[in-house]
């Protein structure tokens, strides 16, 4: 038995990414100005980033077996949490004017839209045309 990796939901989780760190940027550009947008849009950059990597390292190879697919995904868990801290210290130390109520709000707000990947269903997995809210 062959396990068949779906990347059309970790596109469509990446697409709310990308929504919500736009919404946040937004709303930060309201409050704090120009260095307040730049913080939010840097927040959401970093777990965009890590999402895809995620999506990335999920997408390669075929699994043979469930514990061939799991072990995929805790090294995919992985790679994800070493590019988040690399992102957050990139940021925090070369970004000067970074408003740090922005930068990490929107930081965490991306990282729960990630963690509702779970609800994120391929539509042709049950057969049920818009399933997972998108067609395509």
């Amino acid at each position: 038995m062959v396990f068949k990796r779906q990347v059309r939901p970790i596109r469509i989780v990446l697409r709310w990414l990308l929504i919500v760190t736009a919404a946040l940027t937004l709303v930060a550009a309201l409050l704090w100005g120009r260095e307040g947008a730049v913080s939010a849009a840097l927040g959401g950059a970093v777990n965009y980033v890590a999402g895809w990597a995620y999506g990335w390292r999920v997408s390669q190879g075929e699994a043979r077996s469930a514990g061939e697919a799991l072990a995929t995904m805790f090294k995919a868990e992985a790679i994800k949490i070493l590019v988040i801290i690399a992102g957050l210290g990139l940021v925090l130390s070369n970004y000067r004017d970074i408003v740090h109520a922005a930068f990490f709000a929107t930081f965490v707000i991306t990282v729960g839209v990630f963690a509702a990947a779970i609800a994120v269903r391929d539509a042709e997995e049950n057969n049920t045309p818009g399933a997972s809210g998108e067609r395509r």
